[in-house]
């Protein structure tokens, strides 16, 4: 991690090196959830015990989101100031994120007591439909309680990343996610806990992930945490939830998905009709759309694995004026995200079932239909998805948050949110009210393409940043501009 490594080594190499482990990292993180998701829907519980997690899951996002905006925005700035040859700079930014994320998190976990109620009621819950409610009662009241344990270990992972250590990033991840894994099984089947063992699982796994990432503040290759790094500095805090607010629009964004769309499921749900006769009701949609999104979240997870793993050699060479090298590493990165759309793309047409069958087999027909929609409507525009979530996290390591915020915004909540209440509210069809994510996903990717050529453009004309200057992270994102 040095500037012979990131200045001057082949592009394709640095990013096997920084996204591989980075893929895995991102993947396993997502894998938390969607493990709860299976094994719960080869238990009792089934596809209520799965619309139970799909209450609860947008909850886990906020927390990863927010964790997410000061990890990789401390990352980022950690990155620059490296290029910089400004280690105070980067000291700080690792230093000031820390505390920010203890903060945090400790602050969410007493919200989530505090309002429980109100959160899964915002979330889609409906205390009429009785087995369902309960399941998310006893899921969130566990997962709630490890969410510091969670949101400082996947906040420190960016940091550890930039540090030179991607390997060791992905070995905090993994551990806690094969804990979870092993745990699963044990906690539903063994001990019979059903939804609350896979909660216990999940959280024991975060916990693993927390200790292994805390440990290595104590052995860092490149940062050091003194008094003056922990100190809070304005100017600091300032750049790093700047630059990590595409990372927290991203995860957001979901949040507010899965809230619309669960709300509109119970709402719509009992006057869709399935070619059965039947209605499709409230809870099989609301299992049906928790596991698409799971799915869709492990795609996204390689995209976002492969772009962050970009991170540090966009952050570093644009400090140190290797403008060209910028270029190179985008063009690599957009070429592999697109690459991974098309795999996604011909499972999820070609072989839905195949994807339904994970999450149990023991499904009724109306289940099996919508999920069979659900898969090949919601996300034909995948290959875009990549593209647009990419682009978003691009343009957040050159530095042009505004850019890199608007379209995370465009594509999850700008477009997507008021087509599906429109389309849902029109034909009062939850089925038609999936052809939303197309809609956004067609417009937000012209507008990401746009926004990512005009912003190489102004990077490949900018004249190189002299480290003499003393420029901070802010101005370079306004050199930039």
């Amino acid at each position: 991690m040095n500037e012979l490594d990131l200045g001057k080594e082949k592009i394709n190499r640095l990013i096997a090196k920084f996204s591989v482990p980075c893929v895995i990292s991102m993947v396993v993180a997502s894998l938390y959830n969607i493990v709860d998701q299976i094994f719960i829907g080869w238990s009792e519980a089934g596809a209520f015990g799965n619309a139970a997690t799909n209450i609860v899951y947008p909850f886990t996002v906020l927390a990863l989101g927010l964790a997410l905006l000061i990890g990789d925005g401390a990352a980022a700035g950690f990155s620059i100031a490296l290029g910089m040859d400004n280690r105070k700079k980067a000291n700080k930014n690792i230093g000031n994120g820390l505390v920010m994320l203890i903060g945090l998190a400790i602050v969410l976990c007493i919200v989530g007591f505090a309002f429980r109620v109100q959160i899964l009621k915002l979330f889609g819950a409906d205390p009429q439909e009785e087995l369902c409610y309960r399941y998310a009662t006893e899921y969130f009241l566990i997962i709630c309680g490890g969410l510091p344990f969670y949101m400082i270990g996947q906040g420190l992972n960016g940091s550890i990343r930039a540090d030179g250590s991607p390997k060791y990033a992905m070995a905090c991840t993994l551990a806690g996610a094969i804990a979870n894994l092993v745990l699963d099984p044990v906690f539903i089947f063994v001990f019979g806990m059903g939804v609350q063992g896979a909660a216990i699982a999940t959280v024991i796994g975060q916990i693993l992930t927390f200790a292994m990432s805390v440990i290595y503040l104590f052995r860092s290759k490149l940062f050091k945490l003194d008094r003056d790094a922990v100190r809070m500095d304005l100017k600091t805090i300032g750049n790093i939830v700047t630059v990590g607010m595409a990372s927290l629009i991203v995860q957001l964004s979901i949040v507010i998905i899965i809230a619309v769309n669960n709300n509109l499921l119970g709402k719509y749900g009992y006057e869709t009709i399935a070619s059965t006769g039947d209605a499709f009701g409230a809870v099989t949609p609301l299992a049906v759309v928790g596991i698409v999104m799971k799915v869709f979240g492990i795609v996204v997870s390689i995209v976002i694995g492969i772009s962050l793993g970009g991170q540090p050699i966009i952050g570093f060479n644009l400090g140190a004026g290797n403008n060209a090298r910028v270029k190179e590493t985008i063009i690599t990165i957009t070429k592999l995200v697109l690459a991974v759309g098309l795999v996604a793309f011909l499972i999820f047409e070609l072989f839905p079932d195949a994807v339904i069958s994970l999450f149990g087999n023991q499904n009724t027909s109306e289940y099996m239909e919508y999920a069979r929609l659900c898969i090949r409507i919601f996300l034909s525009g995948i290959i875009l998805t990549c593209f647009i979530k990419s682009a978003a996290i691009m343009l957040q390591s050159m530095g042009n948050s505004v850019r890199s915020t608007l379209l995370a915004l465009l594509r999850d909540v700008i477009i997507f949110v008021p087509a599906s209440i429109i389309l849902a509210s029109v034909s009062h069809s939850i089925v038609t009210m999936l052809w939303a994510a197309l809609i956004s996903d067609v417009i937000s990717a012209v507008i990401g393409f746009v926004f990512l050529m005009k912003t190489l453009k102004s990077v490949c004309a900018t004249e190189p940043v002299k480290k003499a200057k003393g420029l901070s992270e802010g101005d370079i994102a306004l050199s930039n501009e």
